[in-house]
Parts: C-alpha cells; sequence; structure tokens
C-alpha cells in the first residue's frame, strides 16, 4: 500500500466494507527509529461491521515480521508481528458507559471522515509493539568474546590455610 487510502469510518463500517493488501515496511516512518532493517512489507486485512448499538467497528488484522533491536544483546531481533485489533467508532458528543470503559476486547475512536488506514496501521502496530524487545535467551554485548569467568570467591580457597 504505497498510496494513500482514505476512508469514512462510520460509511466503511455501516456497509460492510472490506480493505486488504500489503504495506512496506519502509512506509512505516515512526517505526524507523525501533527497526534494524525496514525490508519487507506487512501483509493487513480491514473489515467494517456494525456493532449491537449501531455504531461502525472496524475489525484490523496485520501479520509479518518486524525486525527490532533486542534490548539487551542490541543485535536484529525478528518479531512476529500478529495484530488483531476491534475498534469501535462513537460520535463527538457521545459519552461511554464505565462498561464501555473498562472493556479489554475494544478500544473506542472518535469518527472521522478522512480515517487514513495507513496511518491507523502505523498506530496500532506502535501500540502493541514490546516496549523492551528482547530475544528469549542472549547475552549482553561483549560477552561472546569475555573468557571464561572466574568466581571472585576463589581468592578465598588458597586464603584457608593462611588464617590458621
Amino acid at each position: 500500500m504505497s498510496r494513500l487510502v482514505v476512508i469514512d469510518s462510520q460509511e466503511f463500517g455501516r456497509e460492510e466494507g472490506s480493505l486488504q493488501g500489503e504495506m512496506p515496511v519502509a512506509t512505516l516512518t515512526r517505526l524507523h527509529d525501533l527497526l534494524t532493517d525496514t525490508g519487507g512489507s506487512l501483509v493487513f486485512h480491514l473489515d467494517g461491521r456494525r456493532a449491537a448499538g449501531g455504531r461502525s467497528q472496524l475489525l484490523l488484522a496485520v501479520d509479518g515480521v518486524l525486525s527490532l533491536l533486542c534490548q539487551r544483546c542490541l543485535e536484529a531481533y525478528e518479531y512476529p508481528l500478529h495484530l488483531r485489533s476491534l475498534l469501535e467508532f462513537i460520535g463527538s458528543d457521545e459519552d461511554l458507559t464505565q462498561e464501555e470503559l473498562e472493556d479489554d476486547a475494544k478500544d473506542f475512536l472518535p469518527h472521522q471522515r478522512n480515517l487514513d488506514v495507513g496511518v491507523l496501521i502505523e498506530d496500532e502496530i506502535l501500540l502493541t509493539l514490546p516496549t523492551a524487545p528482547r530475544h528469549e535467551e542472549c547475552a549482553l554485548p561483549g560477552s561472546r568474546a569475555a573468557p571464561a569467568t572466574v568466581s571472585p570467591f576463589a581468592v578465598l580457597t588458597g586464603l584457608q590455610g593462611k588464617v590458621d
């Protein structure tokens, strides 16, 4: 998706629209500082539907792999992205109930007549990324080349006979 795609969030949900495609990682400029490589692309699927209360909803799915920087070893970390978001649009004068505010299954956004799909996808990716990405197992930088560490208590074994 290298071209700008804009939808009306209310109409897209009302008409149960569907949009899918690929988005080059290089176009996600707000992610660049977090990435070690901007190559590749992500696959997205956006479906509109009507909620029980008549509000418009968008179901967003984004899949792919992002090359993040491991915060422990400072090497590239291939992060599998499997994003699923349910977004419900509300009017600017609409109030949410306490039950709706506590519902973690969906997020509420104000209705937008000119919703940039690329910006929406990038926003959702930024919200889902780990704050400190790291491999399951890795070493600190420089520790691979370091010799095997000697216990700081090894010196004490030589002192055992001298203390008497």
